[in-house]
């Protein structure tokens, strides 16, 4: 049972993570071809609440922060598509993390490597499927969206590296440890 204390801290590490990826989304952006959307950095900071929110915490940190990110930045019309894109994106990264870290019969450090990459990669690739399906679709772009398919990936790429170096630096600095006491 959580006590109100701990309910607190997480409501707060939500918080904090979901400005983090709002901030980090508005940092870089750069435009995509054909469909008026942008390429950013702030796939990293989703990836964090992943790993270390994790849950569903994790994933409105994500999905708020993101959407937030749009809708300051005048990109109206993605806010509700990345608010759903984000947020699964982190809930299954968090999904496939733990469930890999299950099938390990040791806890050893070459399997917490495996599991970030593993959950990362299905983490953005959802991003890119995502995106597409949703600017082909409901933003009515059809064929003209293929071209941020490659955005996308760029993006989810530039996001990966940027998140293994974080979640190892924040690992070797024991943040991690203190964030997971207030989750």
């Amino acid at each position: 049972m959580y006590s109100t204390k701990q309910n607190v801290g997480k409501i707060v590490i939500t918080a904090l993570f979901a400005a983090l990826a709002c901030v980090a989304t508005m940092i870089i952006k750069v435009p995509t071809v054909g469909t008026n959307g942008y390429v950013n950095i702030g796939d990293t900071i989703v990836l964090l609440s992943a790993w270390m929110i994790g849950g569903v915490y994790g994933a409105l940190a994500a999905g708020i922060g993101s959407a937030l990110s749009d809708f300051i930045s005048g990109y109206g019309s993605y806010v509700p598509g990345t608010f759903v894109i984000k947020f699964l994106m982190a809930l299954v990264a968090y999904l496939v993390f733990v469930a890999i870290k299950k099938a390990n019969t040791k806890d050893s450090k070459g399997m917490n490597v495996v599991a970030y990459i593993v959950s990362g990669v299905v983490a953005e690739v959802i991003m890119v499927l995502g995106y597409f399906l949703y600017e082909s679709t409901l933003l009515g772009y059809g064929l003209g969206a293929v071209p941020s398919i490659g955005s996308n990936s760029i993006q989810g790429v530039t996001c990966l590296v940027l998140g293994f170096i974080a979640i190892f630096a924040l690992e070797e600095a024991k943040v991690i440890k203190l964030v997971k006491k207030f989750v």
